[in-house]
């Protein structure tokens, strides 16, 4: 088995595979639908995210098997003299997969990705209650340097 996984954009019949692993834990599952088959909704939300370029969805590969995901998202604003930042999303890693390192490996990736798209900053929000992810984004140099907020519309 290979340590090092490859980190390429989603393909459309990947999304129940995805939306698995964005189900495997208590927040994911109280979130997420995965009976089959799949509500249309995610098929179009897949769509839209393959259709724009400022979005990319991506999978962790690893000998044939995806491992893990995340979305990275390019943002462009005036603050900060027009820099563009990167907003990671929804970063998974199988629960069969976990602890081995493939976290890192995908983050660790989509920071260069950032860098590589002139990005000056990456963000991201994580669950309060999710304290093993605070701690495992720290370690990656990230700051809990705001509050975040949400205001739910559904």
């Amino acid at each position: 088995m290979s340590k090092t996984v490859n980190l390429r954009d989603a393909r459309r019949d990947e999304v129940p595979a995805i939306v698995l692993m964005l189900a495997d834990d208590t927040l994911g599952a109280s979130r997420e639908v995965t009976e089959e088959p799949l509500p249309a909704s995610y098929y179009a939300a897949f769509d839209a995210l393959a259709r724009d370029p400022n979005n990319r969805l991506l999978v962790a590969e690893r000998d044939g098997e995806i491992v893990g995901t995340l979305q990275i998202t390019f943002i462009v604003g005036l603050s900060r003299r027009g820099a563009k930042r990167a907003l990671i999303e929804a970063v998974r890693v199988s629960s069969t997969n976990r602890g081995q390192g493939i976290g890192e490996e995908i983050v660790r990736a989509a920071i260069d990705i950032a860098r590589r798209e002139g990005c000056s900053m990456v963000q991201l929000t994580t669950d309060k209650s999710r304290k093993e992810a605070h701690r495992f984004y720290e370690k990656l140099g990230f700051v809990a340097s705001h509050e975040g907020m949400k205001l739910m519309l559904e």
